[in-house]
């Protein structure tokens, strides 16, 4: 049996959660005083308070092979967003606000029991960004109990080196997004034109911490260290693939572990209308090929071909946090 929720978290240090006080965990930097919103209704970008709030925990078979293995990442999947993208394919809860409150002590008792009864891969926490005080928390009580398990941060790619500073201690593995090379469509679509720039130097600053994903180099079947980031294409904007991943090249070279992903699926009505369909299979070969022509040797593609459906059925990948099991 579950333990009941509570807003009293018996273990948790008080001290950190002072971050929350003038929140200036993400670039944004907005300010808000995270702690008093319950009361005064003004959260921070991120859309959430210091109440930790969750919208499932489970094991994940959609990451790349080196974390989903055959058991699963043992997924925890925050509710909010620093970015908070208008094509977000988690739009439920970056955006629409789905996800439970709930007691670090709740979440601990949920993680073990997945960790133990399901024999996890790793703990992987996606979008902790603003709940990073409790993220790092929870870790604490993972390792001092002895679930020795690999920690993956799954990220946006939007983080500050403040941020990054606190987070190594508690990450193994992150797994971040690079989503623009264009400035302007990161001002259109996330609200932050910095984004390239901010996100190339957030992952020189992951792989300075843990280096590229070990797999590569060690040959084993599953991650225990390490980076490996992710581009999403987005249909009608095959030039910010191309120039995206034209910026990792540069910067990391080509040995950079590299995840292609087509599974683009519009979760919401857009007024952009190339935003309203998915990614033909002719977009996706012009951003592949230029990807093999730059020489990317440690690649990771998602193939349309086995992703793609009609457009009135989501793919699999797409979630639905409506459900026990959001994947299907």
């Amino acid at each position: 049996m579950k333990p009941p929720l509570s807003g009293h978290v018996r273990w948790e240090a008080a001290r950190p959660l002072e971050a929350y006080r003038a929140c200036r965990l993400c670039p944004r930097r907005c300010g808000v005083d995270r702690m008093a919103a319950v009361h005064s209704g003004k959260t921070g970008f991120c859309g959430e308070t210091d109440q930790l709030r969750v919208a499932h925990v489970g094991p994940h078979f959609g990451e790349e092979p080196p974390v989903s293995g055959r058991k699963g990442s043992g997924a925890v999947f925050f509710s909010g967003c620093t970015l908070r993208c208008t094509f977000c394919q988690n739009h439920q809860i970056s955006r629409g606000g789905q996800g439970e409150a709930v007691s670090l002590e709740h979440l601990w008792e949920r993680v073990k029991e997945m960790i133990r009864g399901d024999q996890v891969h790793n703990l992987n926490l996606v979008t902790p960004d603003h709940f990073l005080p409790h993220a790092l928390t929870l870790v604490a009580r993972q390792r001092a109990e002895g679930l020795d398990v690999p920690v993956v941060f799954n990220l946006s790619g939007y983080q500050s080196p403040e941020w990054l500073d606190m987070a190594g201690s508690g990450a193994d593995i992150y797994l971040p997004d690079f989503k623009y090379g264009d400035a302007r469509l990161a001002a259109r679509l996330s609200s932050c034109g910095e984004y390239p720039e901010t996100a190339l130097d957030a992952i020189s600053e992951m792989v300075r911490q843990k280096g590229f994903l070990d797999t590569f180099s060690s040959g084993a079947e599953i991650a225990k260290k390490g980076v490996l980031v992710r581009h999403l294409i987005l249909p009608g904007y095959v030039q910010n693939s191309m120039d995206a991943l034209s910026s990792l090249f540069l910067e990391f070279g080509k040995d950079l572990p590299l995840s292609l992903m087509s599974q683009y699926y519009p979760v919401v009505k857009h007024k952009d209308a190339r935003l309203n369909r998915t990614l033909t299979h002719a977009e996706f070969h012009q951003v592949y090929a230029h990807v093999r022509a730059l020489g990317f040797r440690n690649l990771f593609v998602q193939f349309p071909e086995k992703t793609r459906r009609r457009a009135a059925v989501p793919p699999a990948l797409v979630p639905d946090f409506r459900k026990a099991a959001p994947f299907g």
